[in-house]
């Protein structure tokens, strides 16, 4: 999952974007709607985290605009309103959850996955595939029923190939689906992620190279 958090409170967004690397989502940060606005044009999100209260461009138009996109980013919106007129205008602005501060960082790693499954192709929490169980709630991952210890960069490529069905995932793809944009698209992270995630997988071998293609999962 790759998510934008535009909060101009910086220790918190810096904060909340930290916790959630934890549970593998690639997690972009800006302080402004300005950026916000910014980021959104040049990258592809699955959700957006907006304050409501931006400086410059305010979260309530960074709102409407990607609800006038077809991006298919969700917007989950942050406010200290607790108000339920509040709640309700930030709904009918497009978007498509809300949470008042403070709020438990738990609640908010769900409602992100939540709103994830909704971005896309609606895909199960748990994913199986040759006997990989991938249960994204839990942060969990297992094969033929032995859990597999991995780091949140492994855990978010596997992630990514197992939503793929079979399908061939290029480097460029994982780059941007797995990393953030701070990540330099010509470094070697992507095929060293690969060969420990592989290792981790263990025999026989699930993930396949397909030279100057990409990568594939399947046995």
């Amino acid at each position: 999952m790759r998510v934008l958090v535009a909060e101009d409170e910086r220790i918190l967004a810096d904060t909340i974007a930290e916790g959630l690397r934890r549970f593998s989502m690639a997690v972009d940060v800006v302080y402004d709607g300005d950026t916000a606005a910014e980021k959104l044009g040049i990258n592809r999100y699955d959700v957006a985290v907006l304050d409501r209260d931006l400086p410059g461009r305010s979260g309530d138009d960074v709102c409407r605009m990607i609800a006038g996109s077809d991006t298919g980013t969700r917007v989950l919106m942050l406010t200290a309103a607790v108000g339920i007129r509040d709640r309700v205008e930030g709904l009918g602005l497009g978007a498509d959850d809300y949470l008042t501060k403070p709020f438990a960082f738990a609640e908010l790693v769900a409602r992100l996955q939540a709103l994830s499954r909704r971005s896309t192709t609606a895909l199960p929490p748990v994913l199986e595939q040759d006997g990989v169980v991938l249960d994204v709630t839990r942060h969990t991952a297992a094969r033929d029923g032995l859990v597999l210890s991995l780091s949140p960069k492994e855990f978010a490529v596997l992630h990514v190939l197992m939503r793929a069905g079979g399908r061939i995932v290029s480097a460029e793809e994982l780059l941007e689906q797995a990393w953030d944009e701070h990540t330099d698209p010509f470094t070697n992270t992507v095929r060293v992620t690969i060969m420990t995630l592989r290792r981790k997988l263990g025999e026989p071998p699930l993930i396949h190279t397909v030279p100057r293609v990409g990568y594939r999962l399947g046995s």
